[in-house]
């Protein structure tokens, strides 16, 4: 299989069609290489307009999905990120490059293991991955700039929100089946809370979601 030009054409006619124009964002998706992060019998479906099964529930998301993530959110150098969801480590990998650093939480230790091995084979060294339930972030650590729920949330955690920095973002995909949303979250003050409505989507719900408050904004 030619991967370089299935990945072009992934970038050319899954994402940038759906108004993914952030150059940045386009070259990023041409410098990680995405078929290192799938498992080794899914390698030839790395590419495609598709999630792709991980195993133990979950999910990598479709490509036009991570790509409008990485758009919305617009990483910078100095910033701390926290993922919600390792699974394979793709999402990490795509952030850590724009990041200061990437925490990133996983709730199945083998998901978790494989996170770790794909980062590390990648040669990325400013990910931390993290066995942990994600559901209410990681306070110890908080706050961060931006945070990226690679799943569904029936609604975002108060606990997420709470430990964003001001002028920080949230990137989410909330609501349950049939209708969801993929939403951007700003922080804007103490209390204060932007959302964007980006796009609809339908994809896997963070299993480790425990019930919490819905955070009022």
């Amino acid at each position: 299989m030619n991967f370089e030009q299935a990945r072009f054409n992934m970038i050319e006619q899954q994402i940038r069609p759906w108004d993914v124009l952030d150059q940045s964002v386009l070259d990023l998706l041409f410098a990680v290489r995405r078929e290192e992060f799938v498992p080794a019998a899914m390698q030839r479906l790395a590419f495609a307009d598709a999630e792709i099964p991980l195993g133990y529930g979950a999910v990598m998301l479709a490509p036009k999905i991570e790509a409008h993530a990485l758009q919305a959110v617009q990483v910078r150098k100095h910033e701390s990120v926290l993922e919600i969801g390792a699974g394979s480590g793709y999402m990490a990998a795509l952030l850590a490059a724009h990041a200061a650093h990437v925490t990133t939480l996983e709730i199945v230790p083998e998901l978790a293991d494989m996170a770790r091995a794909n980062l590390r084979r990648a040669q990325i060294d400013n990910v931390t991955v993290e066995t942990a339930n994600g559901a209410g972030g990681l306070p110890a650590k908080a706050p961060f700039d931006v945070i990226v729920v690679s799943a569904s949330v029936p609604e975002v955690p108060q606990e997420l929100l709470a430990q964003l920095k001001i002028g920080g973002r949230l990137f989410a995909i909330v609501g349950e089946e049939p209708v969801m949303e993929a939403q951007l979250i700003t922080r804007d003050s103490d209390a204060g809370f932007r959302t964007q409505t980006l796009f609809e989507t339908v994809t896997t719900p963070l299993t480790e979601l425990v019930p919490v408050q819905k955070f009022s904004f």
